[in-house]
């Protein structure tokens, strides 16, 4: 009867973990009576509420532009829409809400889509449009006009702010290279007298507020961002109904032309288990606080259990904002003080590591990028013989001798995400079988950009780079191929966990 019940309870959970069909089933908290489904939802619509007037931390915000008062006989304020893909917990949103309603002004958002974007697929453009639309629908219930332009930003958008007479334009941030050359070419095409200012939306403490420079690792940041999160770790004020009309309604979107006119490789399909937008989002934390949370800072490591947030692709995103997860979390993980702790290490302080490495690098992405003692130590061991050699393609269709490694990949192939603890054994394997740590690296990323649903993010190069440039690590023994970069294996992952039953799990899905 026991081994039912732990049965019973690891089918709850992975139904939980997966967004299966059963996402009806009455959540579990420990130590507490059983909640019903959906109840976060509107614990945190009433803490929104209660924040009603929570005054604006002017550290959250930067201004790109000279001028920075709102343009006298304009027709209302922008939000332009890029990384943070929500309405309520958006920092970038509450200003110019509060910009708007200062000037008496309509508040409109713009989201500009580009054709195609890096190694993107279809896949994450389909979630990003899914949860876009839920943005679009609930501006349409609080008198906000949304606008979906199509094109690069800084052709369409300056034109866009002028024709529409727009007194000032916010954005949010985001450290990566495209979009902050996108934001400098709008920059350049407004208007002299347009106020343009950037509000970062994602980090818990804004990335310049941070520091001001490239930090070598979780050590040297971890005390600054602690030291400031009394300050930023604040509840966050709910976006409400718009007092003033806009004369001036949007085009409505036809989302079928936009998806069929989407220039992306349609190949990688969507998956199943993570619903878009910011109410998937919301639910998948839910099942996080109530199912998986206590078992956070004990399993986290293990693939095979059902132990971690999920919650990275919304976050990605931004369909979800990271300080509303760690505010929830903390609120609820009282009886799981220990996975609080870990959990709030890794969305706060080793997330906004990964928006400094980008921000202050610019080769983040690339050897170049390594410190000196790794880039030598690579360079030392880059002729070293290697055992396996594979190609990417062998590499993408998961065809190598290591079974584990096979079933990692399959895993992101097919579900858009793969465990965490599992990605560093998956990178720095593609380093021992590839020709040069370059390849090796150029591979990796590739590969994570194109099937990972949290593709193309600060996290995910830095997780490349970590596994293979031993960025915010350490020196270790030097061994062939790897240097003094760190090492992981086949026998020390048997160590960690059942590795024959992830193997079993895969084994049979294609790629």
């Amino acid at each position: 009867m026991a081994a039912e019940k732990v049965d019973r309870k690891r089918k709850r959970e992975t139904t939980e973990m997966t967004g299966g069909k059963k996402q009806k089933l009455v959540s579990i908290h420990e130590g507490k009576r059983e909640r019903e489904a959906g109840w976060l939802e509107g614990e945190v619509a009433a803490l929104r509420r209660e924040a009603q007037g929570c005054r604006f931390d002017k550290k959250r915000l930067r201004f790109l532009s000279e001028a920075q008062k709102i343009k006298q006989g304009s027709d209302g304020v922008l939000y332009w829409m890029a990384r943070d893909q929500r309405v309520q917990d958006n920092w970038a949103l509450i200003h110019a809400q509060q910009l708007a309603m200062a000037e008496n002004l309509p508040l409109h958002i713009c989201f500009c889509l580009v054709p195609r974007y890096l190694d993107s697929t279809f896949r994450q453009y389909a979630f990003m449009l899914k949860g876009l639309q839920e943005v679009a629908k609930e501006c349409s219930v609080l008198d906000i006009q949304f606008h979906l332009l199509r094109g690069e930003p800084g052709d369409i958008l300056p034109g866009f702010v002028k024709d529409q007479n727009f007194g000032a334009v916010v954005t949010d941030f985001n450290p990566l290279r495209v979009p902050l050359q996108w934001v400098e070419n709008v920059k350049k095409g407004l208007q002299p007298d347009i106020p343009f200012m950037q509000v970062d939306a994602h980090n818990v403490v804004p990335c310049w507020e941070a520091s001001g420079k490239l930090e070598y690792g979780a050590r040297t940041i971890r005390g600054k961002i602690t030291k400031l999160l009394p300050k930023f770790l604040t509840e966050i004020p709910l976006v409400d109904k718009h007092p003033h009309t806009s004369k001036k309604t949007a085009e409505p979107v036809n989302w079928d032309e936009i998806f069929s006119s989407l220039e992306v490789d349609r190949s990688v399909g969507e998956v199943e288990w993570a619903k878009p937008g910011t109410a998937g989002g919301m639910a998948t934390l839910e099942s996080f606080i109530d199912v998986r949370l206590r078992h956070f800072a004990t399993q986290r490591n293990n693939p095979n259990s059902a132990a971690l947030s999920q919650l990275s692709p919304w976050v990605h995103f931004g369909q979800i904002s990271a300080q509303r997860v760690v505010k929830e979390v903390q609120r609820s993980g009282k009886n799981a003080s220990q996975s609080v702790a870990s959990f709030t290490e890794e969305l706060v302080v080793r997330r906004e590591l990964a928006d400094n490495f980008c921000f202050y690098n610019a080769n983040y992405d690339n050897v170049k990028g390594a410190y000196e003692w790794a880039q030598k130590t690579l360079k030392d061991h880059a002729k070293d013989h290697r055992p396996y050699l594979y190609t990417r393609e062998q590499l993408e269709n998961a065809k190598t001798h290591d079974q584990l490694w096979n079933a990692a990949q399959r895993q992101m192939v097919l579900e858009g995400k793969m465990h965490g603890f599992l990605r560093m054994y998956w990178a720095k394997k593609i380093l021992e079988w590839t020709s040069s740590p370059e390849e090796g690296l150029s591979i990796a990323i590739y590969l994570n950009d194109r099937y990972s649903l949290d593709g193309c993010d600060p996290n995910g190069y830095v997780g490349c780079m970590w596994s293979i440039c031993g960025i915010h690590d350490q020196g270790w023994k030097e061994r062939s191929i790897f240097g003094k970069v760190r090492y992981m294996n086949y026998a020390g992952c048997t160590r960690k966990f059942d590795v024959a039953q992830f193997e079993r799990r895969y084994a049979t899905k294609k790629a």
